[in-house]
């Protein structure tokens, strides 16, 4: 098949497409295979609310949600059989491109319970029992970037097990990440692992930013914070991108990995669904176009990109000064960046454990429905 011209450019620019999203419909159906045929995708992520929304759509999950209450599962049990399956599959279907991308791509990502994301040791012992029940090694484990979470990542990374970082807001927080993936590499190194099948992004996001942002120029309502609106989620990313060339463009303490073999931590841009109609709907693929980055859509920007992204080459080297420059306005007109970051990192945690308390509740439901 053929694939889209506006993707593909965007992959020859050095940038990998994953779709943020995943269902056993989308499985079945037989359409995150057209995607990658197609649309140049090359892996999937999802987190606790995409598998909300799919659980709550349709009726693909309830045979197998019957056979397991009969078998009496609990209500854990049971979102861990049906996610774990839905990954697995998903790791199936992308194998071919793991396999000629060198492990690159053809990852799928399932993240760890976000009830613990609070709890370092929790996390890193789901973190290893997920990566056991999916048995698959285009797998990547979830793990948010919170103070806790952390020490999980260094700890999982040194199993020998790859990571998603998920849930990074801030360049302070990325350069923690990124300090967290070294030390795993050093403990993995230690530990005898083979350096060169571990493998991480760092997923930063970047809608948020702008949304809360803009929330707070509109307060101010002057005509110069108004004129800033839009800026800083493309500035932010622009900005993270520069700390990973410092870090893995010749850093000296990666530069000691690479002779074992390491892989860079790549940038993933997520949270590229644009929420203000106001701005272009592709404004979270084409402004951050660099080689080694990952760019997870949901399908309704894949297709956006696909109908009429443009596609220019490279987007972020060299435009940190500009970045830079965004903020420092930020600052003086008031908005206390900090205070922006802290704020969107606790919503994100609570907004991925609503959406799984909700799949949980739903799922007892039918559960108890069954058992009767």
């Amino acid at each position: 098949m053929t694939q889209n011209p506006n993707l593909a450019a965007l992959s020859a620019a050095g940038v990998s497409a994953w779709l943020d999203d995943l269902s056993r419909d989308r499985l079945q159906s037989g359409n995150l295979q057209e995607l990658i045929d197609t649309k140049s995708v090359v892996g999937v992520t999802t987190n606790p609310s995409i598998f909300q929304k799919a659980f709550a759509d349709g009726d693909s999950y309830d045979g197998q949600i019957a056979e397991l209450a009969e078998r009496g599962a609990d209500v854990d049990a049971t979102i861990r059989t049906v996610t774990t399956d839905d990954v697995r599959t998903a790791c199936d279907v992308l194998a071919p491109q793991w396999e000629s991308s060198d492990g690159i791509d053809g990852r799928v990502s399932i993240e760890v319970d976000p009830r613990l994301a609070g709890e370092t040791d929790k996390t890193s012992a789901q973190a290893v029992e997920l990566w056991k029940i999916v048995d698959r090694p285009n797998l990547l484990i979830k793990i948010p970037a919170t103070k806790a979470g952390l020490p999980a990542i260094t700890a999982t990374l040194a199993e020998g097990i790859s990571v998603n970082v998920t849930l990074i807001f801030s360049v302070e927080r990325h350069r923690e990440v990124m300090d967290a993936y070294l030390a795993g590499l050093e403990k993995a190194r230690e530990a005898g692992h083979d350096l060169s099948k571990i493998h991480s992004v760092a997923s930063f996001f970047v809608s948020r930013v702008d949304t809360e942002i803009d929330k707070r120029l509109e307060k101010i309502g002057s005509s110069e914070a108004l004129d800033l609106r839009g800026q800083a989620g493309v500035a932010n990313a622009r900005l993270a991108y520069a700390a990973y060339q410092e870090v893995f463009e010749g850093g000296a303490r990666f530069e000691a990995l690479k002779a074992d073999r390491a892989r860079v931590q790549r940038p993933l841009w997520a949270s590229t669904g644009v929420k203000n109609p106001d701005y272009s709907d592709t404004l979270y693929v084409t402004e951050l176009v660099a080689a080694n980055t990952v760019n997870t859509m949901p399908e309704k920007t894949l297709d956006a990109v696909a109908d009429h992204g443009v596609i220019t080459g490279d987007t972020i080297r060299g435009t940190a000064e500009e970045a830079k420059g965004v903020f420092d306005k930020l600052s003086a007109i008031g908005i206390d960046v900090t205070d922006v970051f802290l704020v969107l990192e606790n919503e994100g945690v609570e907004k991925f454990v609503e959406s799984w308390t909700e799949l949980l509740d739903e799922t007892q439901k039918q559960l108890s429905s069954l058992s009767k």
